[in-house]
């Protein structure tokens, strides 16, 4: 998913997005507001950080900053977690096999997102599903490295 379509998501939830000088994040929510760091690279690091904060639009309540909260902890797992499955998802990374990615860099670019967002997903993927899961008719395995397999 491309930036301009996370825009547009976010302008019809009734969310205002703009770019800003962050200092200490990428992306900040606050009510009906987003703040997307204005100086990062790429307009795919800006989905990443955007496809993140409608993540907290959609799962989380309240301040959340204090990190040494485990209630603030596991709603931040989950607006990333949202944003994960939106960007790349399992029938993502399926996709991707299937039109032959052969590794992280091939992935990412197919995908539209970073490698480290990738690195990221695949992390938190393997803390939900373990060594494996089945998608439709394969199995994505995340130990010890991400591979695909058909099933027969």
């Amino acid at each position: 998913m491309d930036y301009e379509t996370l825009l547009e998501e976010a302008y019809n939830e009734g969310l205002l997005v703009k770019e800003k000088p962050l200092q200490y994040n990428n992306g900040r929510i606050k009510g009906n507001r987003i703040a997307i760091r204005k100086d990062l690279h790429s307009s795919t690091e800006k989905a990443c950080v955007l496809a993140e904060e409608l993540g907290h639009h959609y799962t989380s309540v309240g301040n959340i900053l204090d990190m040494n909260n485990s209630w603030n902890r596991k709603q931040e797992r989950q607006a990333r977690l949202h944003g994960y499955d939106k960007m790349i998802g399992l029938c993502g990374i399926v996709s991707a096999f299937k039109a032959g990615c052969q590794n992280s860099f091939d992935i990412a670019e197919y995908l539209n997102v970073t490698e480290e967002y990738l690195q990221e997903c695949i992390a938190c993927y393997k803390e939900k599903y373990g060594v494996y899961t089945k998608f439709d008719n394969y199995l994505i395995y995340f130990i010890p490295v991400l591979t695909v397999a058909e099933m027969m």
